[in-house]
């Protein structure tokens, strides 16, 4: 269930989104990682920058989280994510053992350039992994997350959907 404080912490993600750039363009995806209400890491996508495809949110605050908690186990910790995890990140979320995601805007929310699958929904990889106390929760001020992408309907050119 959605709370009040995930509400403020995506706020926090959305305003971190943000500082990456003004469009879609920009590949505005903010992760942050909390623990008893202390942020452990807060990243944005950095895939350009570093040349690496795997420099996701997600994957740059789990990365960045480790150090600060001391330990790569992060039970307890909550991931908020500006935009549905991406197979990868989900993964990675498993991993590191995360104990909930939650996320704003979802595949149904934004173009089908952010997904790596057609039919496969990151909950696949929830419900498949061997844990079973991984919570997974969208919808956390969707709209407002999902303004910072392109939407389904958009007309994307080729050259800028890293997915096709």
């Amino acid at each position: 269930m959605i709370t009040p404080t995930d509400r403020q912490w995506m706020q926090r993600a959305i305003a971190l989104a943000r500082s990456k750039g003004s469009t879609p363009a920009d590949t505005p995806i903010a992760a942050i990682i909390v623990i008893d209400g202390r942020i452990l890491a807060e990243q944005v996508n950095q895939t350009e920058e570093h040349k690496d495809a795997t420099a996701h949110a997600e994957i740059m605050a789990i990365r960045a989280a480790g150090p600060v908690h001391g330990d790569m186990d992060l039970r307890g910790a909550t991931l908020y994510s500006t935009l549905q995890p991406c197979g990868m990140c989900t993964m990675a979320s498993i991993w590191a053992k995360v104990g909930r995601i939650v996320y704003g805007a979802g595949r149904d929310d934004v173009h089908r350039m952010y997904f790596e699958d057609r039919h496969l929904d990151t909950m696949d990889f929830v419900r498949d992994a061997w844990r079973d106390d991984l919570v997974l929760e969208g919808g956390c001020e969707a709209e407002l997350c999902a303004s910072l992408y392109y939407r389904p309907q958009d007309d994307v050119p080729i050259e800028e959907q890293g997915n096709i």
